[in-house]
């Protein structure tokens, strides 16, 4: 079971378990509120991923809930925001795994199996190569793309992986302020969303 917001990260996940890890079903929960409903009326999944950001904040009552009602699933969590923090958080709260988003395929296959053997997976590796790639990365300032440099600071946590919420939090804005400022992001840098924008600056981090 894969608990994301986002169709396309949490039906790829579902495609990656089922033909990579021998998973005869995945399923992809996009809204968390059914995710209780969906338990109910389903047989326990042997394994649970949960993106650690959804859109009502963090996963970690989730999380502490499905431990204590389902002692016997394993839980894995996966998220796009590098900050050491979360890992030790999950980690703290008995959860058996994380993983970053960034991370290689068969990192991933590799963290499900030892998940599912009743290992812990927290491997320091995955959050490494991203501080080394973000090193190689092509330095852009705002000015160069056209935005104010609230709108910098705001792309720069965006490029990082962080949910609107998050991206609130580091920058003391409202969540609101925040979307009106990918609003006008988008529409500057011409991208339809968030996924868009994000591949076209590939290998790019802005300089605020």
């Amino acid at each position: 079971m894969i608990v994301d917001d986002h169709p396309l990260v949490a039906r790829g996940i579902a495609d990656y378990l089922r033909t990579h890890c021998g998973f005869a079903r995945a399923e992809a929960i996009c809204h968390a509120d059914g995710l209780w409903t969906h338990l109910a009326q389903v047989e326990v999944p042997s394994l649970a991923l949960v993106d650690f950001w959804l859109p009502e904040g963090t996963a970690l009552p989730m999380l502490a809930r499905l431990r204590a009602e389902y002692p016997g699933m394993r839980l894995l969590v996966i998220s796009g925001d590098g900050d050491p923090a979360i890992r030790d958080k999950v980690h703290r709260l008995a959860v058996d795994g994380f993983v970053p988003k960034h991370a290689e395929p068969a990192v991933f296959a590799r963290a499900v199996s030892a998940v599912l053997r009743g290992d812990a997976w927290f491997d320091d590796a995955p959050l490494a190569a991203q501080a080394n790639d973000e090193a190689r990365s092509l330095p852009l300032s705002p000015a160069e793309l056209g935005l104010t440099p609230r709108q910098g600071e705001v792309l720069a946590l965006m490029l990082k992986g962080l949910p609107n919420k998050r991206v609130a939090q580091q920058l003391s804005l409202s969540e609101q302020t925040v979307k009106e400022h990918v609003s006008g992001i988008l529409e500057r840098l011409g991208a339809r969303n968030r996924i868009e924008l994000i591949t076209r600056l590939s290998g790019k981090r802005i300089d605020v």
